[in-house]
């Protein structure tokens, strides 16, 4: 393929990915591009290296099949200066293993993740969602259909993740130890 296709493809991804609101659906992305999903997957690893090759302040966030333009977890502190946010507070303790269980797990049900802590997680629950590091994701198949909760690409972006196969392994602990471990402490 010719280099100027290849860079006004790249060009057109950065674009399409820069106005919108959203995360934009990959096969929309797709249709818009009219090339084929192997072609966009490589597209996309091609910006993301060269984002990270070169330090630049951008990277392609990937959940599920949505993709988003977001800043770089390493500009944090110069766009927080910039618009001039207070310091960000740390998540509680209850609210990491809140998070870590519904990382782990997802999707998860309130009760589920209230039956690991073994305490009413509905406070802990309505913060990650204001802080937009989990959605509903669904409803489970059981009486009165409980929501089911998942991490949101908001979570990858500020744990650094690309994806939730990046989540650190918990080998090597028990079931109840698995749901005990926390993520490390980041800043919000």
């Amino acid at each position: 393929m010719e280099n100027s296709n290849i860079s006004q493809q790249l060009a057109a991804i950065e674009a399409i990915l820069f106005i919108s609101a959203e995360a934009v659906n990959f096969a929309d992305l797709q249709k818009a591009l009219q090339i084929e999903p192997k072609w966009l997957e490589e597209l996309i690893t091609t910006l993301n290296g060269d984002y990270e090759n070169n330090a630049r302040g951008l990277r392609i966030y990937r959940h599920n099949n949505t993709l988003q333009i977001v800043t770089s977890p390493e500009v944090a502190l110069y766009i927080e200066r910039f618009l001039g946010l207070q310091p960000a507070s740390r998540l509680s303790a209850a609210a990491l293993e809140t998070l870590t269980i519904i990382a782990y797990r997802q999707p998860i049900t309130r009760q589920g993740i209230e039956a690991i802590r073994g305490v009413d997680s509905s406070g802990v629950i309505n913060t990650l969602q204001a802080r937009s590091l989990i959605e509903e994701v669904g409803r489970a198949e059981s009486i009165g259909h409980p929501v089911l909760f998942g991490s949101t690409i908001e979570f990858l972006h500020q744990f650094g993740l690309k994806n939730l196969a990046e989540l650190p392994p918990l080998e090597g602990l028990s079931n109840t130890a698995k749901t005990e471990a926390s993520l490390p402490d980041v800043t919000m």
